[in-house]
């Protein structure tokens, strides 16, 4: 069937072979460049983590493909592990963050002697029973603004490092609470260094 339209388009506007293997090449890398912007758009993108902030759950230099479609039609989770830009001044301007979901939409949370508490409408505190920080020296974490209660509104994340002295996320000010919308996609996959490549685990 291409090669009857093919031949309808050469007669009609008079096509030489030379040119139109120039036009289907330029149509190839069209279709190319489309498809690498929906992938890239709608389904996964390769990202580099900087920084020790996710140790050791992640290392700095690690390479990682971020995926979008598990947000394109469900919710993040507690624990899951998401990339989304953040303006930084330290790097004079958009970067993105990788954190960890620890408090859900519509919680209050509050960091204190070094625990996690999810606070009920009654006021009861029951600690988050969670196994990903990572404490250097055994030193307590801080809790920064969390240090006093914090209400989580709708649509919006509480995140936190892994290494939990050494990250720059939702107890900091200037990061605060993540907005859905702002969620670029969940960490998948660690392809390099190749000795640990794998599934990353959220769970």
């Amino acid at each position: 069937m291409f090669k009857k339209i093919r031949k309808k388009i050469e007669s009609r506007f008079n096509i030489s072979e030379k040119l139109w293997n120039i036009l289907e090449l330029i149509m190839y890398c069209l279709i190319a460049l489309a498809v690498a912007y929906i992938v890239v758009t709608f389904v996964g993108q390769r990202t580099v983590v900087d920084g020790k902030s996710m140790y050791n759950t992640l290392d700095d230099g690690d390479n990682i493909i971020v995926e979008k479609l598990s947000y394109t039609f469900g919710d993040p989770e507690r624990f899951d592990i998401i990339v989304f830009p953040h303006f930084d001044v330290t790097y004079g301007g958009e970067v993105y963050y990788i954190k960890r979901i620890i408090g859900m939409p519509g919680e209050t949370i509050q960091i204190a002697d070094g625990m996690i508490y999810i606070i009920d409408d009654e006021g009861n505190k029951t600690i988050l029973e969670e196994q990903y920080g990572y404490y250097e020296n055994g030193k307590k974490m801080d809790g920064g603004i969390a240090s006093t209660p914090v209400v989580i509104p709708e649509g919006y994340y509480f995140v936190m490092g892994d290494n939990r002295n050494n990250s720059k996320d939702s107890r900091d000010g200037s990061v605060g609470l993540i907005s859905r919308d702002d969620i670029m996609g969940k960490a998948w996959l660690r392809f390099y260094p190749f000795s640990d490549f794998g599934f990353i685990s959220h769970r």
